[in-house]
């Protein structure tokens, strides 16, 4: 009996521990790793998306309040819609390049990004309802059951 209580138990944390590996997360971008994974706005142009999935790009401060009460928000979203979508976080003290790219003069600011079409920019700490409707309506994916 004490040795299949192990066994199940050494089962349970490896597939735990698989899982939690595999569970999509809130990645933080730079100004280069923008241009690699969103959109290179150092090239002009049309917008050419470079991402796989629909993205949320939070821009964003540490010492920004509003900024601090929607982070739980865009993690819980995170992890709800998984590999659906993907939520990036841009610091703008940190990456003054894109943040000037794209006019950032208030934060928090999100750009929601469609796998077609041209991204919409929102500005505030939005409600989770509101985030949701979003992505429903801009990113194009239906909230997960």
């Amino acid at each position: 009996m004490k040795k299949l209580l192990m066994i199940l138990l050494v089962a349970f944390i490896g597939i735990n521990s698989y899982a939690q590996s595999n569970t999509a997360k809130v990645i933080h971008l730079d100004d280069d790793t923008f241009k690699k994974k969103v959109f290179d706005y150092t090239k002009g142009g049309d917008w050419i998306f470079e991402g796989d999935k629909p993205v949320i790009v939070d821009f964003y401060a540490d010492w920004c309040g509003p900024c601090k009460r929607i982070a739980p928000i865009l993690k819980e979203l995170q992890k709800e819609y998984g590999d659906a979508i993907q939520i990036y976080k841009v610091d703008t003290d940190m990456s003054p390049a894109v943040s000037s790219a794209f006019g950032i003069k208030s934060i928090p600011s999100l750009l929601f990004v469609p796998m077609k079409g041209k991204p919409t920019m929102a500005q505030g700490a939005l409600p989770k309802e509101t985030f949701v409707k979003a992505i429903d309506d801009v990113l194009g994916v239906k909230a997960p059951k």
